[in-house]
């Protein structure tokens, strides 16, 4: 005879792991829909834009990961009251990419330089059961959920560039086609200065699953999802019906979450599919795509962990390390150096740049508010043209200041952001340089 218990913790923890996006996706949209627009860069009401109108500092705590070489421009759609008209200027030839993600995290379109061009027109939004005719001229673009994040990304080269980015983000307009109406949320009750992450590490087993329910109802799984549904089933979980767990199945979901989460959070300490030089990458020849996953539930859950509404692997590749060229964690109590040949620079047809952050996957606070550096900044290269990137927690002096990524002085971890990546950077034909250690900081080593 089965043991139901640990069969209900098993289904439960595989259940977490499947709904954390979509949670999480709720969570944050609650959060970044409360408020008037113009009120935060990142704060409007669902069915219109907020733009971030400077770069993120080490304050930021809204989104995981968040890059200091776009301008964001962020908006949360309901299509349930019909379709949504996005319009876009003509940028003149600046990169911008205006990612959409379903309510399960999957990127489902991406207007923008490399697949629209930079010309400029108008897309209408429409959910999975609108069925209707557009005006002539406009291009539609079916979600697979009516909840709908766009991720808007303008390339910013700089402080000095900001106006003319806004120029362009005031451009960005959202309107309903016919007959809808902008809508806001309005849950008095709601936490809506909590970070969306930590609400959901929060949520006891039971109302993470009694959420997850309701959730499914109104953006329900795709159809390669079957197998999960009917697992989910055994439990009492039904898509597309309400759920509430007794006193006894709400112990197991309790152990299922707490299991799940640390599946996540594992999984998020090992490789991203490749590992080169002490950096994890995504293999693009392999299952674990990013932006489109599949049934690849547990690589979903960690996307969304630490890095909430990454890309297309074609419209950026973000190689990730957490340790040095040797294998040791990366920690402020080291200097560091990246070294880059000349004739291996990061391969992109836009442009490229290195972003530190701490466990938390936010910025970190320093003496000279930069927390990345890339092909845009005034780099110093060396005579042969090789470029040395130095990552440590001390200044190194105004000479190698222009160079300098500063760290913490505990543990930190790197990503690499290339945007646009050309053929060689998906392929072995790129090879990505070891973060070398040279040595203990002085303030360590004279202890």
């Amino acid at each position: 005879m089965p043991n139901l218990t640990k069969d209900t913790q098993t289904i439960a923890r595989d259940a977490y792991v499947f709904g954390y996006p979509l949670v999480l996706m709720d969570l944050s949209k609650q959060v970044m829909t409360h408020g008037k627009s113009g009120e935060s860069d990142w704060k409007a009401p669902l069915n219109q834009f907020a733009h971030a109108r400077s770069f993120p500092d080490d304050t930021f705590t809204d989104v995981v990961t968040p890059n200091v070489d776009t301008l964001y421009s962020s908006a949360w759609l309901d299509l349930s009251q019909g379709p949504v008209v996005l319009s876009v200027p003509d940028t003149g030839g600046r990169y911008y990419l205006l990612e959409m993600m379903d309510a399960w995290t999957n990127v489902f379109a991406s207007p923008g330089k490399r697949t629209t061009g930079t010309g400029g027109g108008e897309f209408a939004i429409v959910g999975p059961k609108w069925n209707g005719e557009l005006p002539a001229g406009m291009k539609k673009i079916q979600a697979p959920t009516d909840m709908v994040w766009i991720l808007g990304r303008t390339q910013t080269n700089g402080k000095s560039d900001y106006d003319a980015v806004h120029a362009i983000q005031d451009q960005y307009r959202l309107k309903p086609l016919s007959g809808a109406v902008n809508v806001s949320l309005s849950v008095d009750s709601f936490d809506y200065k909590t970070p969306p992450m930590d609400q959901v590490l929060n949520l006891s087993g039971k109302d993470f699953f009694e959420r997850l329910a309701a959730l499914m109802i109104a953006n329900p799984p795709s159809s390669a999802d079957k197998p999960m549904i009917d697992s989910l089933q055994s439990i009492g979980l039904i898509s597309g019906k309400s759920f509430v767990a007794s006193a006894e199945v709400a112990k197991d979901l309790e152990i299922g979450k707490q299991e799940g989460r640390a599946a996540i959070e594992k999984r998020a300490k090992g490789s991203m599919g490749r590992d080169i030089n002490g950096w994890s990458t995504v293999d693009v020849h392999g299952p674990e795509e990013l932006g489109s996953y599949g049934t690849e539930y547990l690589w979903r859950a960690m996307v969304a962990l630490v890095g909430l509404g990454a890309n297309l692997t074609a419209d950026a590749v973000y190689p990730h390390a957490m340790v040095d060229s040797k294998g040791q964690p990366l920690t402020g109590e080291n200097k560091y150096v990246l070294h880059f040949d000349a004739a291996n620079l990061p391969a992109v047809n836009a442009f490229w740049s290195l972003t530190l952050y701490n466990a938390r996957q936010t910025l970190v606070k320093n003496p000279i508010d930069r927390f990345a550096l890339g092909d845009r900044d005034k780099l110093s290269f060396n005579v042969d043209g090789s470029l040395d990137i130095l990552i440590q927690n001390e200044d190194p002096g105004v000479e190698k200041r222009s160079n300098w990524l500063p760290a913490p002085k505990d543990g930190f971890n790197l990503f690499l952001r290339m945007y646009w990546p050309k053929p060689e950077a998906l392929s072995d034909s790129w090879i990505i340089p070891g973060v070398q250690n040279r040595g203990q900081a002085a303030s360590r080593s004279a202890a």
